[in-house]
């Protein structure tokens, strides 16, 4: 006889032994214990989770000669027939090769005959999201209202493909993933009856390699009985047979991190190399870790059967701001490893940021003034802050923070003793100046246009645009005289000359007007945001693999 996989041999025959569904179980149960169970029922859920498996215990219980129970006898000839797949009442259908209209029709054509052995006509649709559309409404009407003696159980990975329509005449159950511990138990318990040698270290890798599914650990199971030889199960050998075997360069890793050593972090990183390991996969590891040590460490009460003991120990070791920081820097580094010039490099430099970063110990201070020459300290990673790429909004605000100084109104050597016991706004510059006069409306535009030219004892020289030519009126250059003379504490004498039409305007920004210097800074933080798209990363990848351009004109600073 041949050989029979573990995932048939232990497959549950009754309810008791379905594992992990429990809230699935116990309405079926009661369902079934009144025969009041739903004719139409829709069972979803990843792979390996058990759809068919209690599809087979509903009909069972349906058609148990015992009669109609949630606890088939499992003994008479239908519940024999329906463990060995032989039941004919049973008529299972794979919707993947039969997804047309007629074998729909077909189906529907057969439900009207009575079933030929037991007291219900089961039809387990299997990936029921694969039939088409015509199919689905085809059995729209013989879903909603089947013949008595007639039940269909749909089961499908992808309930979100189904038509609403569907979902609304089913009773529908979500089967879950199966947890690390419960798949564990199980596993345990196949090899303590299979009579074969194990370290639990060794079921928990299969169980989590397993990822929810119940089937998928029972066929690495036994994928790990025969690469051991008959010999006990070991961690290592099923660690290497399932390509886990850098969890373990994982926990050393995060141990080097831990103790801020980087001669250890150099070992594990050679020693990782040489399993040529998947970077990516290994960065997310990492994240998820340090994810689950914030959890651990923030919320104690979280800790399940399911934490391994490393990372319960790493928690207790490492600072709550370093896993934030560490976190962060290894979801950064996933997002830009596709640029590394190598997935090993860019996964070594993320280890080599957590090494070098640390959050600032004084908690965070706010960043300081930048200094008298105009030039903004460089934020640093201190306070647990992200260090931020530049961005348009970024650029302009650079572009903004030009010097001003040199439109400041030179004070001459001929300057009379009034003049040093003015008020603060005379020492202002030009373009801060005009701010401060009061000044409305078209007196205030005309205060816009002008540039300072010089300031001899009570005399101001002003220049005017002649684009600004409309704007000078007396009435509006005496209504700046006056504002003047409030602010330098004396009667000024203002003299506004129009600035000869081919004479060009100055390079610096002395001996412009504010509306120029303004004009001057819109059309830097322009150039600087279009500098900031075409060097980000993103754009070029677009530009890259699409063959994308930037529309001329379609960029603009974000404070515009």
């Amino acid at each position: 006889m041949s050989y029979l996989a573990l995932a048939r041999k232990w497959r549950p025959r009754v309810f008791a032994d379905v594992m992990g569904q429990g809230h699935v179980v116990k309405a079926l149960s009661h369902a079934l214990d009144g025969d009041k169970l739903h004719p139409a029922i829709l069972l979803t859920g990843t792979r390996g989770v058990g759809k068919t498996t209690l599809a087979r215990i509903i009909a069972k219980g349906l058609n148990c000669e015992t009669g109609v129970s949630s606890q088939p006898c499992g003994t008479c000839s239908a519940c024999k027939e329906v463990d060995g797949g032989r039941f004919v009442d049973l008529l299972e259908i794979d919707a993947a090769s039969n997804t047309g209209v007629d074998n729909v029709r077909e189906l529907i054509d057969n439900s009207q005959y009575s079933p030929a052995r037991g007291r219900y006509k089961v039809y387990l649709i299997d990936e029921v999201h694969m039939l088409s559309k015509s199919a689905f409404n085809a059995l729209l009407k013989t879903l909603e209202e089947p013949p008595s003696h007639v039940k269909f159980i749909l089961a499908t990975t992808d309930p979100q493909k189904l038509p609403i329509t569907v979902l609304s005449r089913c009773l529908q159950f979500n089967l879950k993933r199966l947890p690390v511990v419960v798949i564990r138990d199980q596993l345990a318990k196949v090899l303590d009856n299979e009579g074969v040698g194990y370290e639990l270290a060794a079921a928990t890798e299969i169980a989590r390699s397993a990822d929810g599914s119940m089937r998928d650990g029972l066929s690495l199971l036994d994928q790990a009985i025969a690469f051991a030889g008959g010999e006990a199960l070991k961690r290592e050998p099923v660690a290497e047979m399932l390509g886990t075997g850098s969890r373990q360069m994982l926990v050393e890793l995060l141990q080097a991190l831990a103790k801020s050593d980087g001669a250890l972090m150099l070992a594990a990183l050679r020693k990782l190399e040489s399993q040529s390991p998947d970077y990516a996969s290994l960065l997310n590891d990492v994240a998820a870790s340090l994810q689950r040590i914030a959890v651990l460490q923030l919320l104690p009460d979280a800790r399940d059967d399911d934490d391994d003991a490393d990372i319960v120990a790493l928690a207790a070791e490492m600072t709550v701001e370093d896993v934030q920081l560490w976190y962060q820097i290894a979801v950064n580094g996933r997002r830009d490893l596709p640029w590394a010039p190598d997935p090993r490099l860019g996964f070594e430099m993320s280890l080599l940021r957590m090494l070098a970063f640390k959050p600032d110990e004084a908690g965070g201070t706010a960043p300081k003034a930048p200094p008298a020459g105009g030039a903004r300290p460089t934020p640093s990673v201190a306070g647990g802050s992200r260090p931020q790429t530049a961005s348009a909004g970024a650029s302009g605000a650079m572009a903004e923070a030009a010097p001003t100084s040199a439109a400041e109104p030179p004070t001459g050597s001929a300057s009379t003793p009034a003049a040093s016991a003015t008020s603060d706004l005379s020492a202002l510059p030009w373009a801060e100046l005009h701010e401060q006069l009061g000044l409305e409306g078209a007196a205030r535009q005309l205060a816009r246009q002008c540039a300072w030219v010089s300031r001899e004892d009570n005399r101001v020289l002003l220049y005017l645009s002649p684009d600004a030519a409309f704007l000078l009126v007396e009435a509006r250059r005496a209504a700046l005289e006056a504002a003047l003379s409030r602010a330098y504490g004396e009667r000024i004498e203002l003299r506004i000359q129009l600035r000869m039409a081919d004479e060009p305007a100055p390079e610096s920004s002395a001996g412009i007007s504010p509306a120029e210097l303004d004009a001057r800074r819109a059309v830097e933080k322009v150039k600087a945001a279009q500098v900031s798209i075409e060097t980000d990363p993103v754009v070029r990848a677009f530009r890259e693999q699409f063959g994308a351009s930037v529309r001329p004109g379609s960029i603009q600073p974000l404070d515009s």
